[in-house]
């Protein structure tokens, strides 16, 4: 299957990702800020991103725009996680490089055959 970074401030869908994305077969890696999700990705080329939106420091748009702006992570694609549903969010989070976005709370089945589509492009 394949590795997954997932970037998540929040404990208990760290928890909730983890435990789908382990339970479908993939292999998790997982960062609770930007920063570290930057250089997780950087250093171990996962096959795709979940990445929050709403994140302490850095937000997940920001660090989206930093992942596709360099040759070497720009074709993992990137799943945005959110709780912003709202009208027009949709354009601002694929106008920052994200692939596909996943509202929270996490819907399982949309969030695994979410993930499946992407990884099915690569």
């Amino acid at each position: 299957m394949a590795t997954i970074l997932i970037v998540e401030d929040n404990p208990a869908n760290m928890l909730l990702g983890v435990f789908l994305l382990q339970s479908a077969g993939h292999t998790v890696l997982s960062a609770v800020d930007a920063e570290a999700g930057l250089t997780l990705a950087r250093a171990e080329r996962p096959d795709l991103i979940l990445m929050d939106i709403q994140l302490p420091g850095m937000d997940g748009l920001e660090a989206t725009a930093l992942l596709k702006g360099d040759d070497a992570t720009r074709a993992i694609p990137v799943i945005a996680l959110t709780a912003l549903a709202m009208r027009g969010d949709e354009e601002r989070i694929r106008a920052a490089g994200c692939d596909a976005y996943v509202a929270k709370p996490i819907r399982y089945q949309e969030f695994l055959t979410t993930v499946a589509a992407q990884l099915g492009r690569r």
